[in-house]
């Protein structure tokens, strides 16, 4: 990843957290997900290879926000 790459990499998360917090009210307090549903949705190895921020964001989105508390 080059400096711009990592420029509009950083301005993307920035972009997503600010969504996050603004749409607080209309998430659910306590997880929907059982104890250890991440587990099984991971690679049992790193990747050989980096992948694009855009991949990273989407499986930050379906695999991790579900399992998170708002507090």
């Amino acid at each position: 990843m080059n400096s711009e790459e990592f420029r509009r990499a950083a301005y993307s998360a920035v972009d997503e957290i600010i969504d996050h917090f603004s749409t607080l009210d209309s998430k659910r307090v306590l997880s929907n997900v059982s104890p250890g549903y991440l587990r099984p949705l991971l690679p049992s190895a790193p990747p050989e290879e980096g992948e694009e921020w855009e991949e990273i964001q989407k499986d930050i989105e379906a695999k991790i926000m579900p399992g998170l508390t708002h507090w």
